[in-house]
C-alpha cells in the first residue's frame, strides 16, 4: 500500500511540472488578489486582450458597483485606443481641471510671460522723495510668496521694497495704497463651498497676493492648566489671533477648534489640548489679502530706512483711487510662466490655477473694445468679470486643440467647485495636443508631477515601474479622485490616459483603484502600435 501511495505521489509531482511547463501562470497566480499587480516574464508577451481584460476585472470589482469611474488610454506614437470606458461621460474632475486652465496658459500667454507688478507716483523721485502717494498696481503676481523664496515670508515683499528702494526713494510724503482693480469679479470663484474657505486651498483672488494669501498657524500645548501655544507667521498687524485653547493633563481628550471667520482676518482657537499632543499646524486662509501686502511692505519699508509719512491701505473701485498716479517709477516681474505652471500643477495649488484664469480674462479684455452702450440681454465682454472671460478664453483655446466643445463644463480655474465636469476623453485629447501640437509641450511636460518623485505624486509609485515615469495631474475632493497622464511602458511605448473615480467615499480605495490600473499599464510589455 505504501508503495502505491509513493508511485501516486511522484506521478501527481511529474503532472504539476508539466502543467506548469506548459501554462506558465500557475493557479496560484491567477488566483492572487487582484489588487496586486506584477510584472510579467520578458520571455511572455503580453496582449493588448489581455492587459484589457486585467484592468476590466479591476473596475468590475464589487466595491466599486456603486462608483462613475471613467478611464481611457490611448498610444501617443499613433492615437490608437488602448482602453476605454465611459471616457465621453461627464465626471467631477477635482484637480483634473487644472489641466485645461494651465495648458491653455501657457498656449496663449506663452511659457515666457511674466507679471508685472508697478508702482505709480504722481511724478519722479526729487531727491529721494516722493511727493505725495504711491500707488501699487497689482496684475497678481503669485511669486511674491514664501513658497518661491525657499520658506522665507519676507522674501517676496521684500523685493517690491527693494525695487521702490532701488528707484532712489528714501522718503514717501504719503500713502501706500494698493491698487488691486487689475480683476474684476468676486475674490472667491463660483461654486466655492463655505468650510473650505477657511484654509490655505480656499484662499481667494487677489491683484496684490502675497504668501499664498494665508498665514502659516501653529498651536501646541503649554503646561497643564495653563493656555494652549499659538504662534502666526509672518507676524503681521492685519490677522488677530483669539486664543482661549486650554492646555489638559495627558490622557485627556483633545477638542482643539480652529475657526477662521469668512468675512474678517479673526482666528479663534478653543477647546482643549492634552499635554504631549501634537497640536496643530498649518495654513489659514487671509481675507482681502491685499490689505496683508501694503501693510507689510509699509513695515519692510521703513525696517529698511524708508519714511512712509501716510498710511497703508487696499483699494479695489477704481473710481477711488487718485487721479493723477500714473507715473511709474519702479516695477517688478515674475518669474516666466513656466515656471509659475510648475509652482502650480505639482502641488495643485487652486488659488495659482485661479490667478491664471483670471490673468487670461483680463489679457482677453485687452483685446476688447469698450463697452456697447444701452440695455443689452447679454453683458458685452468687456463688462464681463476675469473669471468669465478667462474661461471663455480656455474655452476657445481647447477648441483650436481640438478637444469637442462639450467635453468640458467650466466654473473655476483648479476644480475645487464641484459644479465643474470633464470627460476623460477630453483630458486625454489635451495631453496628446500639448505633447505632439503645442509651442510649450516642455514646458508643460515639466509642469507635471513626477510618480515618486515630486509634487503630489511623491508619495505614489516608490520602488514600482511608476516611479520617475508617470507624470501628470492628480486631483482629489470629497468622493473623487483622478490622475491623468503619461506613462511608458515595459515594452518601451508611451501611452496618454485619464482616470477619474466618482462616487467611492474612501480616499484610499479610490487611489488604490487608480494606482494599479497605471501600474498596469507600466508593466505592460506587450506591442501597442501593431
Amino acid at each position: 500500500m505504501r508503495t502505491q501511495l509513493f508511485r501516486l505521489f511522484l506521478f501527481t509531482v511529474s503532472m504539476v511540472s508539466i502543467l506548469a511547463a506548459t501554462y506558465p501562470l500557475s493557479i496560484a497566480a491567477q488566483t492572487r488578489p487582484a489588487r496586486t499587480v506584477s510584472s510579467v516574464p520578458a520571455s511572455n508577451k503580453q496582449t493588448l486582450g489581455e492587459l484589457s481584460a486585467s484592468i476590466q476585472q479591476a473596475l468590475e470589482r464589487a466595491e466599486f458597483r456603486r462608483a462613475q469611474i471613467g478611464f481611457k488610454v490611448v498610444s501617443l506614437a499613433s492615437g490608437t485606443t488602448i482602453f476605454d470606458q465611459n471616457s465621453e461621460k461627464y465626471m467631477m474632475p477635482a484637480s483634473n481641471m487644472k489641466n485645461f486652465t494651465v495648458a491653455a496658459a501657457l498656449d496663449r500667454l506663452g511659457a515666457d510671460y511674466r507679471i508685472v507688478t508697478s508702482i505709480y507716483a504722481a511724478g519722479p523721485v526729487e531727491n529721494g522723495v516722493v511727493h505725495g502717494p504711491v500707488r501699487i498696481f497689482g496684475r497678481g503676481d503669485i511669486s511674491i510668496s514664501y513658497t518661491f523664496n525657499n520658506g522665507n515670508y519676507f522674501a517676496g515683499i521684500d523685493k517690491v521694497a527693494d525695487a521702490i528702494i532701488a528707484a532712489g526713494v528714501k522718503r514717501i510724503e504719503g500713502d501706500i495704497i494698493g491698487d488691486e482693480t487689475y480683476f474684476r469679479g468676486s475674490p472667491l470663484p463660483t461654486g466655492w463651498e463655505w468650510d473650505d474657505l477657511q484654509w490655505y486651498y480656499g484662499a481667494e483672488v487677489s491683484a496684490l497676493p502675497i504668501n499664498d494669501n494665508v498665514v502659516n498657524l501653529s498651536v501646541t500645548p503649554g503646561p497643564a492648566g495653563y493656555p494652549c501655544l499659538a504662534r502666526m507667521s509672518p507676524a503681521n498687524l492685519v490677522v488677530r489671533v483669539v486664543n482661549d485653547c486650554k492646555t489638559v493633563a495627558a490622557g485627556n481628550a483633545r477638542t482643539l477648534k480652529i475657526e477662521k471667520k469668512l468675512d474678517r482676518n479673526l482666528i479663534e482657537i478653543s477647546g482643549e489640548l492634552p499635554v504631549g499632543n501634537q497640536g496643530f499646524s498649518g495654513f489659514v486662509s487671509v481675507s482681502r489679502p491685499a490689505e496683508m501686502f501694503v501693510s507689510v511692505l509699509k513695515q519692510r519699508l521703513e525696517e529698511k530706512g524708508v519714511v512712509v509719512a501716510g498710511r497703508a491701505f487696499p483699494i479695489n473701485t477704481k473710481s477711488h483711487i487718485p487721479q493723477g498716479l500714473d507715473t511709474e517709477i519702479a516695477k517688478l516681474e515674475s518669474p516666466p510662466l513656466s515656471e509659475i505652471a510648475a509652482r502650480t500643477m505639482k502641488p495643485s495649488q487652486n488659488m495659482y490655477t485661479e490667478t491664471l484664469l483670471w490673468t487670461l480674462g483680463e489679457e482677453e479684455r485687452k483685446r476688447i473694445d469698450s463697452p456697447t452702450v444701452g440695455p443689452s440681454a447679454t453683458p458685452h465682454p468687456a463688462q464681463r468679470s476675469s473669471a468669465e472671460l478667462g474661461i471663455g478664453l480656455v474655452k476657445n483655446f481647447l477648441m483650436s486643440a481640438g478637444v469637442p466643445e462639450d467635453g468640458i463644463i467650466q466654473y473655476d480655474g483648479s476644480g475645487l467647485s464641484r459644479h465643474n465636469l470633464i470627460t476623460p476623453s477630453a483630458v486625454v485629447h489635451l495631453y496628446t495636443y500639448m505633447a505632439k501640437q503645442s509651442k510649450h509641450s516642455q514646458a508643460w511636460r515639466d509642469s507635471l508631477t513626477i510618480g515618486g518623485v515630486d509634487g503630489t505624486l511623491r508619495n505614489r509609485f516608490r520602488g514600482t515601474p511608476g516611479e520617475a515615469n508617470v507624470r501628470g495631474k492628480t486631483g482629489t475632493i470629497n468622493q473623487v479622485s483622478a490622475l491623468s497622464g503619461y506613462i511608458t511602458t515595459a515594452g518601451g511605448e508611451q501611452l496618454v490616459f485619464s482616470a477619474v473615480v466618482n462616487g467611492v467615499q474612501e480616499t484610499r480605495m479610490r487611489v488604490e483603484l487608480i494606482d494599479e490600473i497605471v501600474l498596469m499599464l507600466a508593466n505592460y510589455n506587450g506591442t501597442v502600435d501593431q
